[in-house]
């Protein structure tokens, strides 16, 4: 991958962490205007929470396809491109006249979300020194934990002010933004001399690359299993009031956006390192979930530690997938990081209502996240004692081939 050379990356690195904006604005916005959703197209609050599964499921469809059928377009010119859909579909989903309409077009908006990310984080790695690799690749990941911070609660805003619409012209309109500032401040990057449709399956059939996906799907499983219902921990558990849960949840963005800094210096030291680090420090802040959170100050300190030591991991991930895919792949296994994180989204959830239901409590989901996370640092450990093994190993000695007519 070859580049345009610039006398500062900040601008460039800026303006795709804007695009990390706009998608972590529309993917988490939905759940904070769910009612209003539902009495705009008459259906009931369950049916329209599946046009939050239409977008994972974009989300998982679209990054490995997007990734294999685009190999050979330029980056910059196919972050743009993937900007311009992505603001469609959410110009879509304003426009909208119907549940089923909205429905499709969620699915749509999710089709370029991994795509976007993976692309952009090869971008600002190609951009960057090679001992800054991590920090690089974790800028635009810190526009989707700004988005939590800022562009969430705006949005959540905006749509109950002027309806659920004006959310999605908004995230439309930072899409368009974005677009902008990649035509104006990224340089021109090429794809990978090597990178090919072809080069790009074949990195699904190395082993190592269905692993790190299955331990982000599972090990991260168990993030999203307390996240999916730490309104109702903190209500009825922390005893907090329900109009402080927005500030709750502002307090993990910040939690997210410290991670993400951190989780790109600790990549730079090394990637496999900062993945076993991050799902230890994980599976402990799962584990005190349920005695923090008979605390309202032990709560907010385990609800920050958990956006910390998740984007952690979140970045470490996406670096352990670029590696292992290689690079003439990398685009694949950095796409294939968010459909790894979108399955976990819907596993944790599940698995986390699955125990309420059955009686346990509203702490519950925080012992099946820690499981979760359990499995996914033994495979992980797994995963990184293998790599080692394998470069220890010593190189067999060539062998001479006697030609046939000799004999």
């Amino acid at each position: 991958m070859t580049r345009t050379a610039s006398p500062s990356i900040a601008p460039a690195l800026t303006s795709l962490a804007v695009g990390g904006f706009a998608i972590g604005t529309t993917e988490f916005v939905t759940m904070g205007l769910l009612p209003d959703i539902a009495r705009g197209l008459d259906v009931s609050i369950p049916a329209a929470g599946r046009v939050i599964s239409a977008y994972a499921l974009g989300v998982v469809v679209g990054a490995p396809l997007l990734a294999v059928l685009t190999a050979r377009i330029p980056r910059t010119r196919l972050l743009m491109a993937l900007m311009v859909a992505f603001a469609l579909g959410n110009v879509a989903s304003a426009l909208a006249p119907s549940y089923t309409g909205l429905v499709l077009a969620r699915f749509l908006s999710g089709v370029p979300h991994g795509a976007y990310f993976g692309i952009a984080s090869l971008v600002a790695v190609s951009m960057a020194d090679p001992g800054r690799r991590g920090r690089a690749a974790a800028f635009p990941l810190l526009g989707l934990t700004a988005a939590n911070v800022v562009g969430v609660p705006a949005s959540s805003w905006l749509g109950q002010q002027l309806g659920w619409r004006a959310a999605y012209w908004f995230v439309a309109f930072v899409g368009l933004l974005t677009v902008a500032l990649v035509w104006r401040l990224v340089p021109h990057v090429r794809a990978h001399e090597g990178a090919s449709r072809r080069q790009e399956v074949r990195a699904l059939a190395k082993g190592q690359v269905w692993v790190t996906m299955a331990i982000g799907a599972i090990g991260f499983g168990g993030m999203f299993a307390v996240y999916s219902y730490i309104a109702p921990l903190l209500t009825e558990v922390a005893g907090w009031q329900p109009r402080a849960v927005p500030i709750a949840l502002a307090v993990f963005g910040v939690g997210m956006t410290i991670g993400t800094v951190l989780g790109g210096r600790l990549a730079d030291w090394s990637v496999p390192r900062a993945l076993l680090l991050g799902f230890t420090l994980t599976l402990a802040v799962l584990a005190s979930f349920p005695f923090a959170a008979h605390s309202r100050v032990g709560v907010a300190a385990a609800v920050v530690s958990l956006g910390i030591v998740g984007s952690i991991t979140v970045n470490a991930l996406q670096l352990r997938l670029m590696d292992t895919a290689g690079p003439g792949a990398a685009a694949l296994g950095a796409s294939l990081n968010h459909s790894a994180l979108n399955l976990a989204n819907a596993s944790g959830a599940f698995l986390g209502g699955l125990v309420i239901d059955a009686g346990y409590g509203w702490t519950s989901p925080a012992w099946v996240g820690a499981g979760l996370a359990a499995i996914g640092l033994a495979m992980a450990t797994a995963s990184v004692l293998v790599d080692r093994r394998r470069a220890a190993a010593p190189t067999p000695a060539p062998t001479t081939q006697i030609p046939a007519e000799v004999r």
